[in-house]
């Protein structure tokens, strides 16, 4: 029944941050209290905060794997930037027409305190550590991260006319969603078992959050930043 319980939250969650209404601030809103019931949840079926990843030992060793981890992200990106055929990655609708201040917030509220709180919370943290106290390790990553890459279905609808690199390889209309979502999902599924097997090696929940951060983060940043300064060649 807990499980249950977080998938319905979820579904929730992801129906309304999907749906026409609401703006950026409904949208952290929704993630927060979603992240509380998931949290309450979690203390029904009891879950301590060592099973969460976020007890202070776990905590203080996501912080010794962030730096690293951020860093890391952040180069992969520059060196992208710096190669021509790799610009076309950052030219994406979503970051180019912000402002300054709309970048800001996208970067240092939206991503961590709606995005990176609710999904690391809910598929790292929570999901994860219920499926693996039932049927060990090796099911909460495949259960969690498949779920992680449904999560993504609706999101990924509009990529392929939003990114140019997504739009090139599977076309910018209509015809290329259905693609698009269906390599997003797998893809995201992909992503979700290194973000578990990164909560698993690190026993922080503090670790994959970081690199979720940096990923969606800086992301934004620097597609906004390549729009002005490194258009594609």
């Amino acid at each position: 029944m807990p499980i249950v319980c977080v998938a319905a939250v979820l579904v929730a969650a992801n129906l309304i941050n999907n749906s026409a209404a609401g703006g950026p601030v409904a949208y952290v809103l929704t993630c927060a209290a979603a992240t509380a019931v998931l949290l309450l949840i979690a203390r029904w079926d009891g879950l301590t905060a060592a099973d969460l990843g976020l007890d202070a030992a776990g905590v203080r060793r996501g912080l010794r794997w962030a730096p690293v981890l951020a860093g890391t992200v952040l180069l992969v990106y520059l060196l992208l930037l710096a190669v021509p055929a790799g610009r076309e990655v950052f030219t994406d609708t979503r970051a180019a027409g912000l402002t300054g201040g709309q970048v800001l917030w996208q970067a240092l509220v939206r991503v961590p305190l709606g995005t990176v709180l609710l999904e690391e919370t809910a598929f790292r943290g929570v999901l994860w550590a219920m499926v693996r106290r039932r049927h060990g390790t090796g099911w909460a990553t495949a259960v969690s991260s498949l779920l992680f890459g449904l999560w993504h279905l609706l999101p990924s609808r509009g990529l392929n006319s939003a990114n140019a690199a997504v739009g090139t390889a599977f076309g910018g209309g209509p015809a290329g969603v259905g693609p698009t979502v269906a390599v997003a999902v797998l893809a995201m599924t992909g992503a979700g078992v290194v973000l578990c097997e990164l909560r698993r090696r690190s026993g922080s929940l503090v670790a994959p959050a970081a690199l979720h951060w940096a990923v969606n983060g800086f992301g934004y940043a620097l597609a906004w930043a390549a729009a002005r300064w490194w258009p594609p060649v």
